[in-house]
């Protein structure tokens, strides 16, 4: 287009929007200015001599235009409305089978705030675009240049970040993550009221099929003016109807200035003729009314900011049909229709698009013939097209009829795949009922969207009885949700040293879904190197990405054999984040290690957490090393016990670690152990009286004290300050008071008995009583610091069960539960384990059992009493002859053997008082002895055995 073209072209579509505004507004005021100026905002755009080509985002109408005025016009220079650092990444496409998403990321950001971080722009392209029609062209065709002209990354969170941006942000898709997006096109109603109108009047769901119904369709056969026109008509429409003190306004025009600032910058830098260059932008921009528009606006009155110090990381990651559908707010399944009418208008209107040289998926030869069709006869002078176009009827033909009988026939058959009980009658009913649709919304033929809906009707009903309803397999048969890839040549090098290091697992890690990898390391030990990677990716990816079946690892313990599942191809952009962050695993791993030990957020028990992390995945101790003494500042900082159970765990692994494979221990471990023994100390008798600490904290506490503290007296620790902390601590918290008694009974202070005597005590008070159960979960967490008071908690909870009426017990039940579960379920196989041991183990022993702790102890300090000798015993030893027959008539044959006890030994041991006043009047001066036979005692029976007889025969005789 040139600029000679006058602006008396439109006089007609003028005057017929002045007497409509006259007629429909009751005079010519607000209404009548919106729709002339619309008119004029079309003059100015058809007339600038730099041809603005307007586009809406992944429109295959657009698309269409798009190549045939590429072919006819063959202009030199293309300007592109895509961030212009984007530039050096779009001759990867080739490598990529498209959709994909050109990215820049950003871990760490300088001039923004930190809570951004990570910063991601992502710009999808899709086949069915017009913007990937005009880099295949540029970049194919010898003498084109390229220019993307729109803002940069950086400048997209200046001016977007807290006031808007190009779309809403609480649309996450599944590819794109929190990523903005960025494309070109995006042409919607900026006006709630407006959009709701449309819809309401169109008789229509959504935008997406309006803009299907009323602009794709009749736009797909037009020429090259009247698609300008009417795409500069609707941008207008949309821009005037913006409200106009909208921030995002503002960024609009601001882009604006910035992409006609930068296209007169490279006409003046390289001497370029307007008529040899092709602007293309959305149609929202094109009808922009900014004083920098056009190669002769106004250069003096905007000026490009300086970007920030962040340093930004490029690369292409996968997309999808669906991705890019949440992202940009679009219904569900529209871009699948978009690729669907793109393939039929290419065979409709027999138009060769372009394809980049080598492009994924795509023959070879397909570039190279449509660059040698020739060109299209020039386009017609730019008239007014607009009045003839808005007037003309939408035509039926006979292929939107057979397409439409192909569709009904083939839904048919994908529901009874799915389980669904369809026939013929079926599709001749979804047929009849797409036109009757169509119909009863003043539509001359039927829309994917119609058709759409008829299939829910009539094949659907009331129930779905596979995994797919009927509207989600019309959209798998519009095209599916395509997922695009990124070839190894364009993936960075974290990528693919990845894909190297697990070429030996001999599986296309690089296609979608889930592969099986067996890893046998005892026959195959190359394979090690490969389950360190997968084991390193399942730290680093999301979750399903490297998923271990069997095996694992563990401080000290590695498998020998493993099976993982999986799915690196469905998560190729996580992977491909990565290697912005580093070039390799172990470094990206290292960093993040860091960042998280060195964070804002960072406590103790997760610099622990990296610790253990940096053992296991990087096996070398300088990194450990290193993020155990920060560990040991952040441990002497906290004032604070909420992280208590979680630094026990970790310390007691670290240790088990450590002393199994190492010959001494670190020093930072050492110190640590020191220095958390003085720190807990000191801090338990608050955390006894702190409500906002839990009994489970506490406990870990103790956990701490007493499983470390041999250690930290080796170290040099005063155990006196153990005592001193427990004898400071008066808990007000029954489950508290509880875990204290513990603490008494491990340092000695309280014995068993009397912790007894004290539960007794309690279930004895009815005023306590119903605070016993509380003690209880006291004692359940004191096992994780004194894991030997096991049987005095059976007892404890036995003795509940046994005494504790229903009205106490049974509303305590749930509390006991929810404690095992929650707070104490690694404690719960001790008391089960002592249970075990305790109770019997059949059920009919049940009714003759004692509990242990109901049988009296015997005192390990009292006499232990001497069996009583039997009667006839003195006879026996007086006389052996006699003893002798006396066996050999009960036929005992083993011999006889001489007792060395003398007689009369029975009347010592049986009546060691009336020996010994005995012996007194005999004049014996030695005492009784109950453990030596020989001595003093035994006078009696030694001078004068007849005696001891005759007392002996006495005696008995009583």
């Amino acid at each position: 287009m040139s600029g000679t073209h006058e602006s008396t072209s439109f006089a007609a579509l003028r005057g017929q929007l002045q007497e409509a505004a006259t007629e429909f507004a009751d005079g010519p005021d607000a209404l009548e200015g919106i729709l002339l100026g619309m008119v004029d905002d079309v003059d100015r755009a058809v007339r600038e001599p730099l041809e603005i080509f307007p586009v809406c985002h992944h429109s295959p109408a657009s698309a269409l235009a798009m190549a045939r005025r590429l072919r006819e016009k063959q202009p030199k220079v293309v300007y592109l409305e895509l961030c212009e650092d984007m530039a050096p990444l779009l001759t990867e496409l080739r490598n990529c089978r498209l959709p994909v998403a050109v990215q820049a990321f950003a871990g760490d950001v300088e001039g923004f705030p930190a809570e951004w971080a990570p910063l991601s722009v992502v710009a999808p392209v899709t086949e069915a675009s017009a913007e990937y029609q005009a880099i295949a062209y540029a970049l194919d065709t010898p003498g084109v240049e390229l220019v993307l002209v729109d803002r940069s990354t950086d400048h997209v969170f200046q001016w977007d970040r807290g006031d808007s941006t190009d779309v809403p942000q609480e649309a996450e898709a599944a590819l794109h993550g929190e990523a903005v997006g960025v494309e070109i096109g995006d042409l919607r109603p900026r006006f709630a009221e407006l959009e709701e109108h449309l819809l309401r009047h169109g008789k229509v769901r959504h935008w997406s099929e309006w803009w299907h119904q009323y602009v794709e369709v009749p736009l797909g056969d037009s020429d090259h003016a009247a698609y300008r026109q009417v795409m500069f008509l609707i941008g207008s429409l949309f821009r005037r109807l913006t409200p106009g003190d909208g921030a995002r306004l503002r960024v609009d025009e601001d882009r604006e200035r910035y992409m006609w600032t930068r296209m007169r910058e490279h006409l003046a830098a390289t001497g370029t003729d307007p008529e040899d260059c092709l602007y293309v932008c959305g149609a929202f921009h094109a009808a922009s009314r900014v004083e920098e528009f056009g190669v002769e606006g106004r250069s003096d009155t905007f000026t490009i900011s300086p970007r920030t110090a962040t340093t930004w990381q490029y690369g292409l990651i996968p997309s999808s049909h669906a991705a890019i559908e949440a992202q940009f707010g679009l219904a569900a399944g529209s871009v699948s229709i978009a690729a669907t009418e793109w393939a039929k208008g290419l065979k409709r209107t027999r138009v060769k698009p372009y394809v980049l040289e080598g492009q994924a998926g795509k023959k070879k030869s397909t570039a190279k013939k449509a660059a040698a069709v020739p060109a299209l006869p020039p386009a017609a002078p730019a008239t007014d097209r607009l009045s003839g176009f808005l007037q003309r009827p939408p035509v039926l033909d006979g292929l939107d009829e057979a397409e439409l009988l192909g569709w009904s026939v083939e839904i048919v058959r994908a529901a009874r795949r799915n389980g669904y009980l369809a026939s013929t009658a079926d599709a001749i009913a979804v047929f009849e009922t797409s036109i009757l649709l169509a119909g009863m919304r003043d539509r001359a033929k039927p829309t994917p969207y119609d058709f759409q809906d008829a299939a829910v009707t009539c094949i659907e009903k009331d129930s779905v009885p596979g995994r797919r309803d009927v509207r989600r397999l019309v959209e798998i048969m519009m095209g599916g949700d395509r997922i695009g890839q990124v070839g190894y040549e364009s993936l960075p090098p974290l990528a693919r040293d990845v894909y190297d290091r697990l070429a030996p697992l001999e599986l296309r890690l690089e296609q979608r879904g889930v592969r099986r990898a067996l890893l046998d390391m005892a026959s195959r030990p190359e394979l090690s190197a490969c389950s360190d990677v997968l084991w390193m990716l399942r730290r680093l990816l999301p979750q399903g990405a490297a998923r271990p079946i069997m095996g694992e690892r563990r401080l000290g313990e590695r498998s020998i054999q493993e099976s993982w599942d999986l799915a690196l191809g469905t998560h190729q952009r996580a992977l491909i984040e990565l290697g912005y962050e580093g070039v390799s695993l172990e470094k990206v791993l290292e960093q993040r290690l860091r960042r998280d030990a060195y964070g804002p957020r960072a406590t103790t028990a997760s610099v622990l957490a990296a610790v253990e992390d940096a053992l296991l995945y990087l096996r070398g101790h300088r990194l450990a090393d290193e993020l155990g003494t920060h560990a040991l500042k952040l441990l002497s900082a906290e004032r604070s016990v909420d992280g208590a159970p979680e630094v026990l765990r970790r310390v007691r692994t670290l240790l088990a670690h450590y002393r199994t494979s190492e010959p001494v221990l670190p020093g930072w471990i050492e110190s640590f152990v020191k220095t958390g023994y003085a720190h807990y100390c000191t801090l338990l008798p608050t955390a006894f009286r702190d409500e906002d600490a839990t009994v489970g904290q506490v406990a870990a506490m103790l956990g701490f004290l007493f499983s470390m503290e041999s250690l930290a007296l080796s170290l040099g620790c005063d155990r006196h300050q153990l005592e001193l902390a427990v004898a400071q601590s008066h808990p007000d918290d029954p489950a508290k008071t509880a875990l204290l008694w513990a603490a008494q009974v491990q340092l000695g202070t309280l014995s068993r008995a009397e912790l007894r005597a004290r539960c007794d005590e309690l279930l004895d008070n009815p005023l306590v009583v119903s605070s016993y159960p509380h003690y209880l979960s006291g004692f359940v967490h004191a096992l994780e610091p004194v894991p030997g008071l096991a049987d005095v908690v059976v007892e404890a909870v036995s003795n509940a069960f046994g005494r504790l009426p229903d009205t106490v017990l049974l509303p305590w039940l749930p509390l006991l539960i929810t404690t095992l579960r929650s707070g104490a379920a690694d404690l719960a196989p001790l008391m089960v384990r002592e249970a075990g041991r305790v109770f019997p183990g059949r059920l009919p022993e049940l009714d003759a059992w004692t509990p242990p702790w109901r049988t009296p102890e015997p005192d390990p300090f009292a006499a232990r009493p001497v069996a009583p000798v039997p009667r006839g015993a003195a006879l026996l030893t007086a006389h052996p002859t006699t003893c002798d027959a006396v066996a050999d008539l009960l036929g005992c044959e083993d011999g006889w053997t001489r007792s060395e006890t003398p007689p009369g030994l029975a009347l010592l041991t049986t009546h060691p008082a009336t020996c010994d006043a005995v012996a007194g009047l005999l004049g014996c001066d030695g005492g009784w002895v109950t453990a030596a036979p020989s001595s003093s005692g035994t006078v009696l029976t030694d001078r004068h055995p007849d005696t001891a007889r005759a007392l002996e025969s006495l005696l008995a005789g009583r």
